[in-house]
């Protein structure tokens, strides 16, 4: 399986001023780079704990159907499944119709049961694809407070780390950072 976002997050978990705020920065001429922070360190949120944190689109690959036709999907939370396409022996995409599929949110990785008498004669090389929508929400308030922090600390830390140096402190992630991400942590599939 192979995935990779298809539309970005309009905006970032945590604000400029957010992040000012937590380094006790009044002046903006850094702002380019601590907008920089923020987006790498929600980057690094969301690998670590195989969430997308701000609503984004992704799409999955695969090249034929999983056991029972159930797939787990590799992010967390799922909004929504968009599209699922079907590439047949031929080469031509077929979508879906909704009513072919079922998405079931209950569960972590949330799972996609497609019904077994459609989509047959995939291509077998990537002839899936899925099209879903997954995060918190559109703003920085419908994301859980631990994982706001995450991205702060983080960020911050980098922040004030900011130089190469051989120091283990220097290079290691802030103290406190593995307790909150922990609780958030999805397993792999």
């Amino acid at each position: 399986m192979t995935h990779w976002l298809t539309s970005a997050p309009a905006v970032e978990p945590v604000t400029l001023a957010e992040l000012r705020a937590q380094l006790r920065l009044v002046q903006t001429e850094e702002d380019g780079l601590l907008a920089s922070l923020i987006r790498a360190a929600r980057e690094h949120v969301e690998q670590v704990t195989r969430r997308a944190l701000i609503t984004q689109g992704w799409r999955i690959a695969l090249d034929g159907w999983p056991a029972g036709r159930i797939l787990r999907l590799p992010l967390a939370p799922v909004l929504s499944v968009t599209a699922v396409t079907v590439y047949g022996a031929d080469g031509m995409p077929v979508t879906l119709a909704p009513a072919a599929w079922t998405l079931r949110r209950g569960t972590e990785p949330a799972r996609l049961v497609v019904a077994p008498d459609t989509g047959s004669g995939v291509e077998p090389v990537n002839g899936l694809e899925i099209d879903f929508t997954a995060g918190y929400g559109a703003s920085p308030g419908a994301v859980p407070e631990a994982l706001r922090q995450a991205v702060r600390l983080l960020a911050a830390h980098w922040y004030e780390n900011r130089e190469a140096g051989t120091d283990l402190a220097m290079a290691s992630l802030p103290f406190g950072l593995d307790r909150l991400l922990m609780p958030f942590r999805m397993p792999l599939l």
